[in-house]
């Protein structure tokens, strides 16, 4: 890889369990290349996302290598833990970091899997990826033109996409001003979250998947998808949300398909929920892209 500015994983930090459970192989042998993004200097409401890839490491120690719903070992999926960008200040600077990041881990032939931190991360590993379609379940529409003064905001995110991505799915939106709601009728296939409760997850998917099987998914998750009252570790809480079921159902249906996936937002100041979950949703994609592409 180019020289990107990793933290050490040597000492203390090991002894610091500053890596994903299992993700012990080395780069050269990996099939999935795991980094964190501890960013949060666009965050609106609280800030605490930038302790999240910490927060998912350390959590990640608590459950079993082995998954028994595909018979995964995860001590013997190739996976390497990179360690944590040491992230420029201003957003379009992390933008561009992480777009070169992900760029060399896709160039050497390997899916990247981001921790976040906020999820203005996303849209450099979008821009490195270059994917068909994004997915992306999320509280919030992030369809703002600009917020705060720039356009690289965390409410910025999916707007940012589209320049790139034609085609967009967004699961679980329940928060956006009417401007964003227009723009998501008009350019993104939306599922609010009281779709999802009416639809079920299950015929959602099934709707996806028939619209955009077969093509290059980026598959992103915002941990405030999912209800407040569920994970309340989180920047911009939303209540009335989707389940940590309905987001496992996304990763198992899609990661199959994903060229690239990031677990993001996720602020633990709760008593361990919020980043529990994310862990093992990150082991649910590993595990399923792994089982496909076995």
């Amino acid at each position: 890889m180019s020289d990107v500015f990793w933290l050490s994983k040597t000492g203390m930090h090991d002894l610091a369990h500053l890596h994903f459970a299992d993700a012990d192989a080395s780069y050269e042998d990996a099939r999935y290349a795991m980094f964190g993004v501890p960013y949060d200097a666009t965050t609106s409401f609280k800030p605490g996302a930038r302790f999240g890839p910490r927060a998912i490491r350390e959590l990640s120690f608590n459950f079993e290598p082995y998954d028994p719903s595909t018979g995964v070992d995860f001590c013997e999926v190739p996976v390497a833990d990179l360690g944590d960008l040491s992230v420029l200040r201003l957003p379009e600077d992390l933008v561009g970091q992480v777009a070169d990041v992900t760029g060399d881990i896709v160039r050497d032939g390997k899916v990247p899997v981001m921790l976040g931190g906020e999820h203005t991360a996303t849209i450099g590993a979008v821009r490195a990826v270059r994917p068909e379609v994004y997915v992306v379940c999320d509280a919030h529409l992030d369809l703002r033109d600009e917020l705060d003064g720039t356009a690289y905001s965390h409410g910025c995110v999916t707007r940012r996409v589209l320049d790139t991505v034609g085609d967009v799915v967004i699961i679980g939106a329940r928060s956006g001003d009417s401007e964003q709601f227009e723009v998501a009728a008009e350019r993104t296939r939306l599922y609010t979250a009281d779709t999802v409760r009416e639809l079920g997850i299950a015929a959602v998917l099934r709707e996806v998947l028939g619209e955009f099987g077969g093509r290059r998914i980026y598959l992103s998750i915002d941990a405030d998808a999912i209800d407040c009252c569920l994970t309340p570790g989180l920047g911009t809480p939303e209540p009335f949300g989707l389940t940590p079921l309905d987001i496992r159902e996304v990763v198992r249906t899609l990661a199959p398909h994903a060229a690239g996936f990031d677990y993001v937002e996720v602020a633990p100041f709760d008593a361990g929920q919020t980043a529990a979950v994310a862990a093992q949703v990150v082991r649910e994609f590993i595990a399923r892209h792994w089982v496909a592409g076995r």
